[in-house]
């Protein structure tokens, strides 16, 4: 049984050590340690493969440098499923995905360009996927720059990269039909949750999908990216249901 492992912006397939301060801290200042989750899976019986971004830890620098929340890092998703698909003993495994925030966008767009490279995947673990209008806008607002929505995706656009609304989950969702956990944070100071998350929950094609809250907290960091690590008893059932 193999769970192929991907991770969010700004991070590593490692995590992230904002507790290590400057520059990560700047972004949130919290550790967040995949190694643990890896280990919760390899407790249970998974064989794990992960692997960082374009652009992330030690993969290499692509399209200048700019992160397409997706739009080019699909191509990412589809080179490690073709990897796992022709490797001597990878591709004798049960295959499920755990693809989160900027990994679950870019593997939605995989799976909308190659469905084909998928219909073996038994189930995916997709939490934290968000849609970049949502994040813009509760960005800007908390800079107190609402009002400069068309500037920000223009900017975007000269650094080389895609406006807000090329960049979102909900574009690609509908392709999704393997059964599908997702985990969200309600009071999500860094999106606009509930209602974006449930949109794009709501799209996905998954006859059996399924939507956890985070409540009482608005730290995305802290306390979405580290639900699993904290409450594997959720995560890990999801997987022995549909891989064993």
């Amino acid at each position: 049984k193999l769970v192929i492992f991907n991770h969010a912006l700004p991070m590593c397939r490692a995590g992230f050590p904002g507790h290590f301060g400057e520059p990560w801290s700047g972004f949130d200042a919290v550790e967040i340690d995949f190694v643990i989750q890896y280990k919760h899976l390899t407790d249970a019986g998974y064989n794990v493969l992960t692997y960082d971004f374009r652009n992330h830890g030690n993969s290499g620098a692509a399209n200048g440098g700019v992160s397409g929340i997706g739009q080019w890092e699909w191509r990412d998703c589809v080179g490690v499923k073709k990897y796992v698909d022709n490797h001597d003993r990878l591709s004798k495994m049960k295959v499920g995905l755990f693809s989160q925030c900027l990994g679950g966008i870019s593997q939605y767009a995989a799976i909308t360009k190659h469905p084909q490279l998928f219909e073996n995947v038994l189930c995916m673990c997709s939490p934290m996927v968000p849609n970049m209008p949502a994040v813009f806008e509760a960005f800007s607002e908390l800079q107190g720059i609402s009002q400069y929505q068309e500037l920000i995706d223009l900017e975007l656009i000269k650094m080389g990269g895609f406006p807000a609304a090329d960049m979102a989950g909900e574009l690609w969702a509908s392709a999704v039909k393997m059964p599908v956990l997702m985990w969200q944070v309600l009071e999500d100071s860094w999106t606009k949750n509930p209602e974006d998350a449930q949109k794009t929950f709501d799209l996905l094609a998954s006859e059996e999908k399924e939507l956890v809250w985070i409540e009482n907290t608005p730290r995305r960091f802290k306390d979405g990216y580290n639900y699993f690590g904290r409450y594997p008893e959720k995560v890990i059932p999801f997987f022995d249901k549909y891989m064993k």
